[in-house]
């Protein structure tokens, strides 16, 4: 059986084309390293975020970050997001970007559970048992991320 994870910690490195003219990661990519940490805790549970052939969906209804220091090319950087509230039709994360051990951002996001029928709107419906049962809230603090740990093996990510 799948784990039932809360969080994810992802290993990565800053690509080129992520960076501007200075070599400095550019804002918006830190959404997608987010979301990149998203998708591999939803995989970690045996799930995916997006499958085909499936009319359920999860459009982001809010996101945020805060910046305390950049990120430059070929910098090796953790990424780790945690579920801090699930309601009937919603999920919400917190997310740390760490690197050596420093807090570079820190950043939140909600998503909704939808369904989508070809043309109709996104109607919002309750998240299906199958995906309440894998994906469960963080016990941790009710703030702050806390220390990603570390990813000594090498591996591209680990679970909490």
């Amino acid at each position: 059986m799948p784990a039932m994870p809360s969080a994810y910690t992802l290993t990565r490195r800053v690509l080129f084309h992520e960076t501007d003219m200075a070599g400095v990661v550019h804002f918006s990519c830190f959404f997608r390293y987010m979301e990149e940490a998203e998708h591999a805790l939803w995989r970690e549970a045996g799930l995916s975020i997006a499958r085909r052939g499936h009319e359920l969906g999860w459009p982001r209804v809010a996101a945020s970050f805060e910046f305390r220091r950049p990120l430059y090319f070929e910098d090796e950087f953790q990424a780790r997001v945690r579920i801090t509230a699930m309601t009937n039709r919603t999920i919400q994360y917190a997310c740390a970007l760490t690197k050596a051990g420093e807090t570079v951002a820190t950043g939140s996001m909600t998503i909704a559970c939808v369904i989508q029928k070809p043309n109709e709107p996104m109607q919002s419906v309750a998240i299906p048992p199958e995906i309440t049962e894998r994906l469960h809230v963080d016990p941790g603090p009710s703030t702050g991320l806390g220390a990603a740990p570390s990813n000594a093996e090498g591996t591209a990510g680990e679970r909490a």
